[in-house]
């Protein structure tokens, strides 16, 4: 089930919301939500939700472990036996197939591929149950003694699928304690609102954009084509990803969850860093306390470990060669910022900086959308004329979507923030609430009109980050 479907929109939420605000007390609001979220995830795949269970009763079992031996030797023992499993789930359904074929490839050896399906949001909630023990293991957390939460925790459907990959520190209060007021019910609303027309409108035309012209007639593409395709998929796969985090804060705060936020305008980075510092926050942030730092950080064998970091970070998004030569490509810009020219970036005027990051950052996305890497070589022959310049053909497709382009690269930019602030500023007296409120209606009314009528006819729209 996907949050941009009418089924989630028309039934299943509507459902969630009335059994979860009909009862008042905390625990069985816990169990509505957890009961709601394992159907969530079963709808889509119910073979993989005992999977997803047994990942989360492993590290509970682990963590009370760790908690009871704290201090000795075998406390570090089941941080290792939690870390094992737990990633051995990932690398059994996400990568044994693509080591078998590439050893097949290499050796002419005949190892039999397990065919495994990829299950949903493994990626995920993977590193949401580590971060669990991991912050046991160092006394950040009080161990979770009960079961139920823990499950919660890891599959509460808001952020299961696709993140922001939130930290068991970030809700272990709330699991136990938490109000939903008014305003953060409202504000949450109108959050998930304008995500899902982030998604609908933009992200899903910005898609059928960048297939028509990156798609299967690319020995076909001309110079043009093939630049606005890529930055076509730049906007779709920021509009569609920065979607589903704002849908899953805006759930989070309806329930009365704060998730930390996942996106803060990267396509406004003066650098390849501060891109980084914006987009997929949260990934960032596990990679940085959970990998980098434990290596040594910067205090030594710092350019290893960075190494290490983007390798890693490359295959979290999946099994394919295209996303560890992505994860090795930003490994060179950063590394080429931080010993070369990232002081020069920091002096030099702003637009400057702005520009050489997404030209940096488009061209990386052509490693990231092309997994054949006989259509990633195409690609950047037609990036450079070997079709000419523009056809007729793809001035057609480019014209009849050139207003989803404009939409998305203004969106890009904060124009949100400025709304924000207006909104905050009418909101000191009660006149100004008054219309405040009436505003945000009449937006969440305009969001859910546009985008039912988007998803009529539209049987299936997935998320991008759903295979990851």
């Amino acid at each position: 089930m996907v949050f941009s479907s009418l089924t989630f929109l028309y039934i299943f939420l509507p459902l969630c919301l009335l059994f979860y605000f009909i009862v008042k007390d905390i625990r069985v609001k816990n169990i509505v939500l957890l009961i709601f979220s394992l159907c969530f995830y079963a709808y889509g795949e119910p073979k993989y939700i005992f999977l997803m269970v047994l990942t989360v009763l492993v590290d509970y079992i682990c963590g009370l472990l760790i908690d009871k031996y704290r201090g000795t030797k075998y406390s570090k023992l089941f941080l290792a036996v939690s870390a094992v499993i737990t990633l051995s789930f990932l690398a059994l359904f996400k990568y044994a197939d693509f080591f078998a074929e590439n050893v097949n490839s290499v050796f002419s050896v005949n190892i039999r591929p397990l065919g495994f399906s990829l299950p949903i949001g493994i990626s995920f909630y993977t590193f949401q149950a580590l971060t669990y023990v991991a912050d046991v293991y160092r006394g950040r957390v009080k161990v979770q003694r009960s079961f139920p939460k823990l499950l919660l925790y890891v599959s509460m459907f808001p952020q299961l699928i696709a993140g922001p990959i939130v930290r068991y520190s970030e809700v272990e209060k709330q699991l136990a304690e938490r109000r939903t007021s008014i305003i953060g019910a409202s504000s949450g609303i109108l959050r998930f609102s304008v995500g899902l027309l982030k998604k609908t409108l933009v992200a899903n035309y910005a898609g059928e954009l960048c297939s028509a012209l990156l798609g299967d007639n690319l020995a076909k593409t001309s110079s043009l084509g093939a630049f606005a395709g890529i930055i076509a998929f730049t906007i779709q796969i920021y509009f569609d990803f920065s979607a589903y985090s704002d849908m899953a804060i805006g759930l989070g705060k309806i329930f009365g969850f704060d998730f930390p936020e996942n996106f803060n305008y990267p396509y406004t980075a003066k650098s390849v860093n501060d891109f980084w510092r914006r987009w997929h926050m949260t990934l960032s942030g596990f990679f940085r306390d959970y990998v980098y730092i434990p290596l040594g950080g910067n205090r030594k064998r710092w350019a290893v470990n960075m190494f290490t970091v983007w390798v890693l970070t490359g295959f979290w998004h999946g099994a394919s060669w295209n996303y560890l030569l992505w994860g090795l490509y930003y490994f060179f810009f950063l590394m080429l910022e931080k010993v070369y020219i990232g002081e020069g970036l920091k002096r030099i005027p702003s637009f400057i900086g702005r520009i050489y990051s997404l030209a940096v950052i488009i061209i990386g996305w052509a490693f990231f959308y092309f997994e054949d890497m006989g259509r990633l070589r195409l690609f950047f022959k037609d990036l450079f004329f070997a079709n000419g310049f523009l056809s007729l053909s793809d001035r057609t497709v480019i014209t009849n979507y050139l207003l989803v382009l404009i939409i998305g690269i203004i969106f890009s930019l904060p124009i949100a923030k400025v709304f924000r602030n207006i909104g905050f500023k009418l909101s000191e007296n009660k006149k100004g609430r008054i219309i405040t409120g009436a505003v945000q209606t009449a937006a969440v009314i305009i969001c859910l009109l546009v985008s039912t009528a988007c998803l009529v006819g539209d049987s299936y729209n997935p998320f991008l980050y759903f295979r990851f």
